[in-house]
């Protein structure tokens, strides 16, 4: 699956509000590719002084640089999400700035070319009544990310693609050994004179699913130890 891990930063929040930056981050099978797309829009409208203080962008300093407007943007980024799962933390709020923006140009919304993975949505399920914020996720998850003074579209997307990997990686915590009761009415049965045919036995092949399951988990350790040693051998 080729997913685009996606974050945007706008000019405000509310109806007619409009996206100066847009960050993406290309994953192909669980794997950041290292391809990514980035851009900073003039948004032609005044930035809203709240929002300057979130994501540290001016009008001034989009002036200076000569950002573009949207529609000279658009088909390039539309061609990097095209077909892609966009993974996105609150997506109402993205992907409906993303819809307005289409809107203005009478192209198609994002959800006609692309389905739509929340992953605030799935932190909610898995950590309910917890605080749910990427900064949360990033401590819960023991991710750095003393580096992000600010918000910003790429720096929140390769964050988030860490924050998103873990989250479906399966299980954290590397203690693996569960120390079992033993029933004091357990039968033993002694198996030593058990002649099993090793040629008789079915061989049963692992699914494309429980493969994929299985590099997910070992993607889980490389993360938390010093590799997997399933791998090294």
């Amino acid at each position: 699956m080729r997913q685009v891990v996606l974050d945007t930063e706008t000019t405000g929040i509310g109806e007619g509000h409009r996206i100066i930056e847009i960050g993406c981050v290309e994953v192909i099978k669980r794997k950041p590719t290292g391809r990514h797309f980035h851009v900073y829009i003039n948004p032609d409208r005044a930035i809203d002084v709240e929002a300057v203080g979130v994501h540290g962008i001016t009008n001034e300093w989009l002036e200076d640089t000569n950002a573009p407007k949207f529609a000279a943007v658009v088909d390039e980024f539309c061609a990097f999400i095209e077909g892609a799962q966009l993974v996105i933390h609150n997506a109402p709020f993205d992907v409906g700035m993303m819809d307005a923006e289409f809107k203005r140009l009478n192209r198609p919304l994002t959800r006609t070319f692309c389905s739509i993975l929340d992953t605030l949505v799935m932190a909610r399920d898995m950590f309910p009544g917890a605080r749910n914020s990427l900064d949360a996720l990033c401590k819960r998850y023991e991710i750095d990310n003393s580096h992000r003074q600010l918000h910003g579209a790429l720096l929140d997307a390769e964050i988030l693609a860490d924050v998103y990997l873990m989250m479906t990686g399966g299980q954290t915590d590397l203690a693996l050994a569960v120390e079992e009761e033993r029933d004091d009415n357990e039968v033993e049965l002694d198996l030593g004179d058990l002649r099993i045919d090793a040629t008789a036995l079915p061989v049963i092949a692992a699914t494309t699913a429980e493969l994929d399951q299985h590099e997910r988990f070992l993607d889980m350790i490389d993360k938390k130890s010093e590799g997997a040693l399933w791998r090294k051998i």
